[in-house]
């Protein structure tokens, strides 16, 4: 699975402190009306929306096998650096580019024109 180009930045803003995402965990988070899901995959983080497409369940406490995250309502599984579905459904999560700071972890947020 290729990486999908995220939109223009038009906005950072922090959203846990260095550490608060776990290697091999998700967590989600309310980011200005948004749910986000943050992955830790071997130190390296990726942010999705929380919702799984098919039944709006919380994407960050599904099961994280390397970069795959399952669906614990019903088993659906979501590529976590590009937000695509498996296997090859057509549809995709939002992703958003994330930043592991000095002082903190951030995504980064498109703003409305």
């Amino acid at each position: 699975m290729g990486c999908v180009a995220s939109p223009t930045v038009t906005k950072w803003v922090k959203i846990a402190e260095i550490g608060d995402v776990h290697p091999g965990a998700g967590r989600a988070f309310e980011v200005e009306g948004n749910s986000i899901a943050v992955f830790n995959v071997d130190g390296k983080l990726y942010a999705i929306d929380d919702s799984c497409p098919h039944q709006g369940s919380s994407l960050a406490m599904g099961s994280l096998d390397g970069c795959v995250v399952t669906c614990r309502s019903h088993g659906m599984k979501v590529n976590v650096t590009a937000g695509e579905l498996q296997p090859g459904l057509g549809m995709n999560v939002r992703s958003f580019p994330v930043e592991s700071r000095p002082d903190g972890l951030y995504v980064g947020l498109q703003t409305s024109p």
